[in-house]
């Protein structure tokens, strides 16, 4: 039997975990079956016989071998002092690399089995790096990537790195399967991959493979690895399970996409509508930078947005700027005067002179040049707007209302401050 040197580097990654699953005796499974059941005691299959370590668990209940775990360097949660801890680091890696990997294979299927899906991809993992390490080594690569002299290795019998490289695959599969049930979906068909490109033929990397496309929506991706996997086994129940799910999910994706598409056809119609009810009227709209969150309010077409004989509504906010208060309107139409709105508004509940009345205040409007312009209250909305010496920013008209007593004074202030502005 040959012995392949560990470098200390590979040993790092393959450094073996402080605790086990309820079973500990390892299984020569290929796939990992969803039960918790422990096997039985036994030799490895890889083995002729029975490591010191795997010996203590022999013809135990799993408490009795928990409780030995525990007191393992291996298991246990604080390292005691103990003068098994270098032995038993040093029988963790003892035997051929395949060995080896084939040892984490099989403590992964015991954690799958157990449903401990992420210490099973650990293990797995380990067995995948030991593997991938001697791929690298016949390749003329080290562990870090680096040219090696062929003088340097010796090769490996043809049925060793068959064995390995079996072994190998099997782990992808094993570790895809775990990916599948963590949801790393991505993962599981990148492992699938690495197991295809080892063996074209498994059908168990197509299944998972599909299964993972299948659940982020990918659906022609899907589709091809159910396809290629039925191609080689048309009988496949799982595989003709997954297509089927194909075909309801691809379903369901075609009928979403339908009724997206619709939508966006029906906002796109309605843009173009209200775009040309607004140029229509020759109503002036401008957009900033950061316009104002106001939830579903916006101007649009009333009572029908697809009705282009619909009239206009525009979300109005009306500001008090001697009181420093304001209120807002979602819905103005085209056809209503500020009076209409001003006669439920009034009285204001923080208006304790009584300062504001429908005879006694005024409204303003700012001007596209940066100055005011006085509104009649009775005059409809369509007419105010309509006028080219106004706009609606950022889809809100803005309305100034102020007491006749305090409104010149307020004018003046306002068109001193818009002056200092442009001047600065």
């Amino acid at each position: 039997m040959r012995v392949e040197e560990i470098t200390d580097e590979v040993a790092e990654k393959l450094k073996v975990t402080q605790e086990t699953p309820e079973s500990p005796e390892a299984t020569s499974q290929d796939a990992p079956a969803p039960s918790a059941a422990a096997p039985e005691g036994g030799p490895s299959v890889m083995g002729p016989e029975m490591s010191e370590a795997r010996a203590m668990t022999n013809n135990k209940t799993v408490d009795e071998v928990w409780r030995e775990l525990n007191k393992s360097p291996l298991f246990m949660t604080e390292l005691e002092e103990n003068d098994d801890t270098e032995a038993l680091r040093a029988l963790a890696y003892e035997g051929t690399p395949l060995e080896v990997a084939t040892d984490f294979k099989e403590r992964g299927n015991e954690y799958f089995r157990a449903k401990r899906w992420n210490d099973a991809c650990e293990f797995y993992e380990k067995g995948i790096l030991v593997l991938r390490g001697e791929e690298r080594k016949r390749a003329g690569r080290d562990i870090q990537g680096r040219v090696i002299e062929a003088s340097e290795t010796e090769p490996d019998e043809p049925e060793e790195v068959e064995k390995q490289r079996t072994l190998l695959e099997s782990m992808y599969v094993n570790r895809a399967a775990s990916h599948l049930e963590l949801k790393n979906y991505r993962s599981c068909w990148l492992d699938g991959a690495a197991a295809l490109r080892l063996n074209p033929k498994n059908i168990k990397a197509y299944y998972r493979s599909a299964k993972a496309l299948l659940a982020v929506d990918r659906i022609e991706e899907a589709d091809d690895a159910c396809a290629r996997g039925l191609a080689l086994d048309e009988e496949n129940k799982a595989l003709r399970a997954v297509a089927q799910e194909i075909i309801k999910k691809n379903e369901l994706v075609v009928a979403r996409k339908k009724r997206e598409n619709e939508r966006l056809a029906k906002e796109k119609r309605r843009e173009l509508l209200l775009k040309a009810a607004l140029k229509a009227r020759g109503i002036r709209m401008r957009s900033t930078e950061k316009p104002p969150e106001m939830e579903d309010a916006r101007v649009r077409l009333v009572p029908d947005e697809d009705d282009p004989t619909s009239t206009l509504s525009f979300p109005t906010v009306l500001l008090y700027p001697a009181d420093l208060e304001s209120d807002f309107i979602k819905a103005f139409n085209e056809q209503e005067t500020v009076a209409d709105h001003l006669s439920y508004v009034f009285p204001l509940p923080w208006d304790k002179n009584g300062d504001y009345t429908l005879a006694g205040v005024e409204c303003y409007m700012d001007t596209v040049t940066g100055g005011l312009i006085k509104v009649g209250k009775k005059a409809p909305l369509l007419k105010i707007l309509s006028s080219d010496k106004v706009e609606v920013v950022d889809e809100v008209v803005r309305l100034f209302v102020l007491p006749k007593a305090k409104a010149e004074s307020w004018v003046q202030d306002y068109k001193s401050k818009k002056a200092a502005e442009k001047g600065s």
